[in-house]
């Protein structure tokens, strides 16, 4: 019964499989739940399954010596962790941190696994080659952002890629947790923010912001 519902949101996340790579991945894979502010990766850490996520949001970040983070995309519904697909094949160690934003379901495949789901279904061939050209796509994003544009630019893309992300105007983020993901700080993030209240992009309340004309 567990395994019959665990593939019916597995189908439910990822349509394009067929059924039969659907039961082999719920047959040999592992159904594991978290919760708010769980690490599920760290940096050095050996990768031993990829993730796939049924539910919930993923935030996954690069963190620096002195243990500052650069955010880089987010995981969630549908999408799987490039990196663990990488890491877990090749039995590296990761270099990014991955910290669950909300209450999350996940389906952990061993990588025992990949090398037949790579050569036996061609549904899973072409979700890893999309995952690995969406993923490529967003570092390209990010070096654009992070070397050619201004931070209030990256600020306003940053909103932008939020309310895509969240499908809502209203974004429950603090300045210090913003300006953490941008690599800035909270001074430099809010004096932008108060900037843009005052263009009519966003209000800002005490623990919230909404986005009006961005």
């Amino acid at each position: 019964m567990i395994q019959s519902l665990t593939e019916d949101k597995l189908l439910a996340a990822f349509p394009s499989f067929d059924k039969e790579l659907a039961d082999l991945i719920t047959e040999h894979g592992s159904f594991k739940s978290y919760v708010a502010h769980d690490l599920i990766m760290r940096p050095g850490q050996f990768i031993r399954s990829t993730i796939l996520v049924l539910k919930g949001r993923i935030k996954v970040s690069k963190q620096g010596e002195e243990g500052d983070e650069l955010f880089m995309y987010y995981l969630e519904p549908g999408n799987a962790c490039a990196l663990s697909m990488i890491c877990a094949s090749k039995q590296e160690k990761s270099e990014l941190l991955a910290k669950v934003m909300e209450d999350t379901e996940v389906i952990m495949i061993p990588v025992a696994l990949m090398d037949e789901l790579m050569a036996k279904y061609k549904s899973w061939y072409y979700f890893v080659l999309e995952t690995y050209r969406q993923r490529f796509e967003e570092l390209l994003m990010l070096i654009d952002h992070t070397v050619f544009r201004s931070m209030d630019e990256r600020l306003l893309f940053y909103l932008r890629k939020q309310q895509e992300s969240m499908k809502s105007n209203e974004l429950n983020f603090t300045h210090e947790q913003m300006a953490e993901d941008l690599g800035s700080s909270r001074v430099v993030i809010s004096r932008l923010l108060k900037q843009m209240e005052k263009d009519g992009k966003v209000h800002l309340f005490r623990s919230h912001l909404e986005l009006i004309n961005i």
